[in-house]
């Protein structure tokens, strides 16, 4: 039987939010969508569609714009003749304007501005009601249907002054407000949308007699393409034939284009060079590293963290405080003596001031614009608590290999220990234990058979010892590859007249239970290493190598880049006890691996860090995963990690503090000193303060350190 997925509905502009039913947005009012199954996400994925919204979420997002900028423009030209009117812009003008009739115009008039202009706010208010659930939309809607009515009251005999320029210049402000923030929004997830747009609609597909092009989400596993120059790559896969540079920048923020030869991977959204290159496809396009990547950012962006959970309770009492504090308002003036119209004003303005739209923005913007952003950047967020805690780390725990070493390790000696097995031997027996493994150890050794064409024999009975090396049957002799560590608690002796420098790590070849003879290798510390681990003491962050290389080397390269201090010898299950033995200290530990091997350290350390994943990036413990190796996006992530937080925080603050100031001079509490709020003023600062914490996030970058 299938199994049945429970409908959820998620609003298109604040993909956060998802309730079982539907309903509207409890921060902007809009009519939530139903969100896609895994199923037709992947669909939409393919078909070049937005993921966290949907196809028809982002139609929908893009004809409420239109929708709210016609509104804006129809009440803008009612809102003239409505002030010209009016009884007190007359008076304020010294003027009388007044006919027979000119109210029930007057009146007419702002009925289509408060129908028309104040539809969506109408619509919304009874959307929130039926879901119980009262925001924005119930206090907007609340706010002007109390000032129409009122005013309506005044034209048919109620006596006082009525307030439609008010309701007219409110409802406009309203619409302005909204109008610009969705603009806002729609930059804000821009990111994502390229992204998206990266994956090619069709790719040239080569049969047996032609090349033909096919839909890019029909392709499957072992179909090969062509890439002409210039072309975007349709699919993940190996190039099969000819070699290129293709620009990966988009994908992994790598600038430079890498250079592709036959053999080689290839991601599906880089962009060709001049080469025209055959790929033999991986995996379908749903599959896909792009396609994971905006998953990933879709999945992140829909996750709260505990500052957006805060942001989202203080919205909700903001809503309280506003009915509350605006109906105590209207009792306080009217029930002083002051006129029915003067505390309905005041009553208005303090509601309207403390719709807490900004504070609903505040964080949902941030976590749009950073998610995205980091996906351009290699940086791939799939817990944003973890990402967000980047601002606490005070100790980062290095592995060697690959991160602050470049990865490539070249045989620099091999030594013969035994009369009649000669260096090639060495390397022979060597590379049949590990031609199967992609350890950059052992890509050295193969490299290096290569270079003398040694022929790799096959092996039999093979074998993994954790963390000391491998063991395996070739052509009837028992050949083992160790490290020192291995000879060690085996009690074979090392060599009289073993040397190698410090930077060297060194694998013995043991034939027979007999040491025949060992291969130095060494492997070059990234030229970024040494700026990154400076940059991280500058923002007082120690730095701590962990690896199970011997002391020798790990001492070297912790001394060449002034790390605090290292770890060496280190097994895998090791490595989780020392992310425990640091945390015992207090110190707020990340931990950077490979995903694999380092799983249950990525899991134990406060933000567990994956690198060098490429194209696989399912490592499932880690929070972030970093498409490259490099340790500068380590760095970035860290200082990324701190400007996104201090972006929520500079929103939050902002978002509340402007309620502090404007909410009592709305109430009046300075009204004897000759300062009020009108509603239209109430309505500026809301929408100024929507519009602050806009533009607040979409200013957010990634600054490379």
């Amino acid at each position: 039987m299938e199994h049945q997925h429970p409908e959820k509905y998620t609003c298109s502009m604040h993909p956060q939010i998802v309730q079982d039913k539907p309903g509207t947005c409890p921060i902007c009012g809009m009519v939530l969508v139903l969100q896609k199954t895994n199923e037709q996400a992947g669909s939409e994925h393919r078909h070049g569609k937005n993921p966290s919204m949907g196809h028809e979420g982002h139609n929908h997002h893009a004809m409420m714009i239109a929708d709210f900028k016609k509104r804006f423009y129809v009440v803008l030209f009612l809102t003239v003749p409505i002030m010209l009117l009016s009884m007190m812009i007359q008076q304020f003008l010294g003027v009388n304007w007044a006919f027979t009739g000119s109210s029930y115009v007057l009146f007419a008039l702002s009925s289509i501005v408060f129908f028309f202009g104040g539809w969506p706010f109408l619509k919304g208010l009874v959307d929130e009601v039926k879901a119980k659930n009262p925001g924005m939309m119930f206090l907007i809607g609340f706010a002007i249907t109390v000032a129409y009515i009122y005013s309506v009251a005044i034209v048919f005999g109620l006596q006082g002054m009525d307030f439609f320029w008010e309701l007219a210049t409110l409802i406009l402000i309203m619409l302005l407000g909204h109008w610009i923030e969705m603009k806002s929004i729609a930059g804000a997830s821009k990111e994502l949308e390229l992204l998206v747009q990266l994956m090619p609609a069709e790719a040239h597909m080569v049969m047996p007699e032609m090349v033909h092009d096919v839909k890019t989400d029909t392709l499957k596993e072992n179909d090969i393409i062509l890439v002409k120059p210039g072309e975007k790559v349709a699919a993940d896969g190996i190039i099969l034939e000819g070699e290129s540079y293709l620009n990966e920048s988009m994908l992994t923020g790598e600038s430079k284009p890498v250079q592709k030869v036959k053999g080689d991977k290839v991601i599906a959204g880089a962009i060709n060079g001049n080469g025209s290159i055959k790929v033999t496809v991986s995996h379908s396009a749903k599959d896909s590293y792009l396609s994971q990547v905006i998953r990933l950012v879709d999945d992140a962006q829909k996750s709260k963290s505990k500052t957006q959970l805060l942001a989202d309770t203080a919205a909700r009492w903001l809503t309280v405080i506003a009915l509350v504090t605006g109906i105590a308002t209207f009792l306080y003036w009217y029930l002083t003596g002051q006129s029915l119209a003067f505390a309905m004003e005041r009553m208005v303005t303090v509601i309207v001031i403390c719709c807490p739209h900004a504070l609903g923005l505040a964080v949902p913007l941030v976590v749009a614009k950073s998610t995205a952003l980091s996906a351009k950047n290699g940086l791939l967020i799939k817990n944003r608590t973890a990402f967000e805690n980047a601002r606490k780390i005070t100790t980062i725990v290095f592995d060697k290999t690959g991160t602050l070493t470049v990865g490539k390790f070249e045989v620099s000696k091999i030594i013969s220990l035994q009369t009649g097995i000669t260096e090639n031997e060495i390397i022979r027996l060597a590379s049949a234990l590990e031609q199967k493994s992609e350890h950059p150890i052992a890509t050295g050794i193969m490299q290096k058979g290569k270079d003398l064409s040694i022929p790799v024999p096959a092996t039999d009975s093979f074998n993994a010892i954790t963390g000391k090396g491998v063991e395996a049957v070739v052509e009837g002799k028992k050949i083992m590859v160790v490290s020192p560590g291995y000879l060690k608690e085996n009690n074979m002796s090392i060599p009289p007249g073993f040397t190698v420098n410090d930077t060297e790590t060194v694998v013995f070849v043991i034939v027979n239970n007999l040491l025949a003879g060992y291969i130095a290798l060494s492997d070059e510390i990234r030229p970024e290493s040494s700026e990154a681990i400076r940059i991280l003491k500058e923002n007082k962050i120690k730095s701590i190598l962990l690896t199970g290389d011997n002391s020798r080397v790990a001492k070297s390269v912790s001394d060449a880049l002034g790390m605090e201090s290292f770890m060496a010898e280190v097994l895998p299950h090791q490595k989780l006890e020392k992310i425990k033995e640091l945390q015992s200290k207090g110190e707020f530990v990340a931990m950077t691996g490979d995903g694999v091997n380092d799983a249950p350290a990525l899991a134990i350390a406060d933000v567990g860090i994956a690198v060098g994943s490429g194209s696989d990036i399912a490592a499932e413990t880690a929070g972030i995963i970093l498409v490259n190796s490099n340790p500068k996006d380590i760095v970035n992530l860290i200082l990324f990690g701190k400007a996104t937080y201090k972006k929520m925080i500079q929103n939050l603050i902002w978002a509340t503090g402007y309620n502090v100031i404007a909410l009592p001079l709305a109430a009046g509490v300075l009204y004897k000193q000759g300062i009020l709020l009108s509603p239209a003023a109430g309505a500026v600062l809301m929408t100024v303060s929507t519009i602050v914490v806009a533009i607040n996030a979409n200013i957010l970058k990634i600054k490379e350190k």
